[in-house]
């Protein structure tokens, strides 16, 4: 593998370095660029930037029909004053630093957003500690509270939901999600009324009480029917049976 190596003595032993002068062809534009004789053709590039509009990494410099590295330099490759150059936009260079781009500024937009979420669980976490500690000596428990500590918690929810993130900050944004389904977890162990149970012996104690009341309401239905039975039927109440028709016509 060749390695272009600069010697230092180069400049030592000319007191003055050349400066020359290319004309870069852009399209159906012709650039003049004054550079030193020493300098490289990423240097080159970056002195076309500002003419052209194109970023040095989109460039593609050809010097007699070859495109040449940016990390190689003008004299090596024997680029001489009045030295023409072909330049075109490199357009697979320019779309992946695009894309370099959008997931650079994606990163910072979501390395933001959850900085922002954790501050906020960190604060509900804070408050629903207080919570526990504040039930387990006996205090009240609102259920405003405990509601909208659950809905700003499921807010959050959904905004974790729709980060899509990568390598750390993914393994960050699942912490995030733990730690909130944690939190409402423990919410909704205090959205139950401790006067449940006393309410359900309430219902067990009024059944009872129906079911007693039927039983003793069919008992005496019963004994009136047997009551009705055993007395004789009165000559009013007797029955005649006939077994003549009437014939209709």
């Amino acid at each position: 593998m060749l390695v272009q190596k600069r010697n230092s003595d180069i400049n030592q032993n000319n007191a003055s370095v050349s400066t020359i002068k290319l004309k870069v062809k852009y399209g159906t534009c012709y650039h003049e660029i004054r550079i030193s004789s020493h300098a490289s053709f990423g240097e080159l590039k970056k002195m076309l930037a500002e003419p052209t509009g194109l970023h040095p990494q989109d460039q593609k410099l050809f010097f007699k029909k070859k495109e040449r590295d940016s990390k190689s330099y003008l004299d090596l490759a024997r680029v001489k004053d009045g030295s023409k150059m072909v330049l075109i936009e490199d357009i697979d260079s320019r779309e992946r630093r695009r894309l370099e781009t959008i997931k650079l500024a994606n990163r910072e937009r979501n390395s933001k957003c959850l900085a922002e979420i954790k501050v906020e669980v960190d604060k509900l976490a804070k408050q629903v500690a207080a919570l526990e500690e504040s039930a387990s000596t006996g205090g009240i428990v609102s259920e405003m509270d405990v509601g909208n500590w659950t809905d700003n918690l499921m807010r959050i929810l959904i905004k974790l939901d729709d980060i899509v993130a990568e390598g750390d900050l993914k393994l960050q944004q699942r912490e995030q999600v733990r730690s909130v389904r944690k939190l409402i977890e423990s919410l909704d162990t205090r959205k139950m009324p401790k006067s449940i149970p006393q309410k359900n012996e309430d219902k067990q104690k009024i059944h009872l009480g129906v079911k007693k009341s039927t039983a003793i309401l069919q008992k005496n239905m019963e004994s009136s029917a047997e009551q009705v039975a055993k007395q004789p039927l009165t000559q009013s109440e007797s029955v005649v049976v006939t077994t003549k028709w009437e014939v209709f016509d």
